[in-house]
C-alpha cells in the first residue's frame, strides 16, 4: 500500500492552524477573527493538542493572553494567511511510517499570493518530524476530501480549472492523486458555492463522514446554491455512495454580497466536532445533524462570520495529523 491520507475522523496527534495576524489583510475583522480562531483551538484543545502558527510578536501576545493555560503549542513564522488546509501539508500514514505531501500553491488560482505562504507546508512538516515529498503540481487541501479508503471527493471547477495546472486534464488529475496522495476512486462534483474565491473548494460542499457515506447541503428557501446542491446529491447517489443531509444556512449576505457560507466547512478533531454557524435559522439543527453522525464526539456550534471575511471557514484553516 502506497502512503494515503487517513480519514479526517481516525485518531490525530495533533491538530495544526493559524492564528490571524496581518492587520492589512483582515482591517476591522481583524480583532474578532482571532477572537473566533481562538474559541475553535480553544474547544480543540479540549480533545487534542494545537500547534498554532503565529505570525508576529504582536500576534503571539494576543494568542497567548486568548489561549493561556489550554493545550496549544505556538510557533512563530512569516506566513501570509492562515488557510493551512492549503498551504499546510498533507500528512499521511504508510506501511513504513509517517509521511507528508506539499503541492505547488498558486494563491488559489494567482488570486492571492502573499508573502510566506508557499513555505508554510516545509516548516510545518519539519516542525513535526516528518519527512516531506514536494510535488510540482499545483493542488489545495481544500480542494479533496477522502475517506481513507483511496476515495476522494473533488469538484470539476476547482481541480480541472485552467488556473490551477492548465495542461492537466481529468485523467492526468486522477493520475496523479493516485501516484502522491493514493487516491484510486474519485468522486467529480460539479460546482462549488457562489462567491468562493478558491473556485470551488469541496471542503464548502461535501465531506464524508464514514467510509463511502458523503454528507451534502441541503437547500434553504430561496438559497442562492439550490442547483448546486442538488447536482452534488445526483453525482454522489449515481456514483453508490450513501448520502446523508446537513441543513444549508441559505443566503448569507455582507454588505449587500451573497458570501459562502457553510456548515459544511466543520473539523473532526478527536473529541469533538467544530462546526461553523453564522446566526442563520439552520444553525441549532446542522449542529444537531453533524452531532447526530459522530455520536461519540463532542458537537460545538461556534460563530465563524468574520473568518468568513477572509474567504473560509474552521476546515479550511485546519490540519490534522494523524496518530
Amino acid at each position: 500500500m502506497t502512503a494515503r491520507q487517513p480519514a479526517e475522523w481516525l485518531p490525530h496527534k495533533v491538530t495544526w492552524t493559524a492564528f490571524p495576524s496581518a492587520a492589512d489583510l483582515w482591517e476591522d475583522d481583524l480583532a474578532p477573527a482571532q477572537a473566533e480562531v481562538a474559541a475553535m483551538v480553544l474547544a480543540i484543545a479540549e480533545a487534542e493538542r494545537v500547534e498554532l502558527l503565529v505570525a508576529d510578536a504582536t500576534a503571539e501576545a494576543v494568542a497567548r493572553a486568548m489561549l493561556a493555560g489550554a493545550d496549544v503549542g505556538i510557533h512563530r513564522y512569516g506566513f501570509g494567511d492562515i488557510w493551512l488546509r492549503d498551504t499546510g501539508p498533507l500528512f499521511m500514514q504508510s506501511p513504513v511510517g509517517d509521511a507528508a505531501a506539499a503541492f505547488r500553491f498558486n494563491g488559489w488560482g494567482g488570486k492571492y499570493s502573499l508573502p510566506g505562504d508557499d513555505g508554510v507546508a516545509a516548516f510545518v512538516a519539519a516542525a513535526a518530524g516528518v519527512p516531506l515529498a514536494k510535488h510540482g503540481w499545483v493542488l489545495e487541501g481544500g480542494a479533496i476530501d477522502v475517506d481513507g479508503t483511496g476515495l476522494a471527493v473533488t469538484t470539476e471547477q476547482c481541480l480541472l480549472n485552467p488556473n490551477r495546472n492548465p495542461r492537466m486534464d481529468r485523467a492526468e488529475v486522477e493520475s496523479h492523486l493516485r501516484r502522491d496522495l493514493g487516491i484510486d476512486r474519485v468522486l467529480w462534483l460539479g460546482e462549488g458555492l457562489m462567491n468562493d474565491h478558491t473556485d470551488g473548494h469541496v471542503d464548502n460542499l461535501a465531506r464524508f463522514v464514514a467510509p463511502g457515506v458523503l454528507a451534502l447541503p441541503v437547500p434553504a428557501p430561496g438559497d442562492p446554491n439550490r442547483d448546486v446542491f442538488l447536482d452534488a446529491h445526483e453525482r454522489a447517489r449515481e456514483f453508490g455512495l450513501d448520502v446523508v443531509g446537513i441543513p444549508s444556512p441559505g443566503r448569507v449576505e455582507r454588505d449587500g454580497e451573497i458570501v459562502p457560507a457553510s456548515h459544511m466547512n466543520f473539523y473532526i478533531a478527536n473529541g469533538v466536532v467544530v462546526v461553523p454557524t453564522y446566526g442563520a435559522a439552520s444553525d441549532d439543527a446542522a449542529v444537531a445533524a453533524v452531532a447526530a453522525l459522530f455520536p461519540g464526539r463532542k458537537c460545538v456550534g461556534l460563530r465563524a462570520d468574520h473568518i468568513l471575511t477572509g474567504g473560509g471557514s474552521f476546515h479550511c484553516i485546519t490540519q490534522q495529523q494523524p496518530a
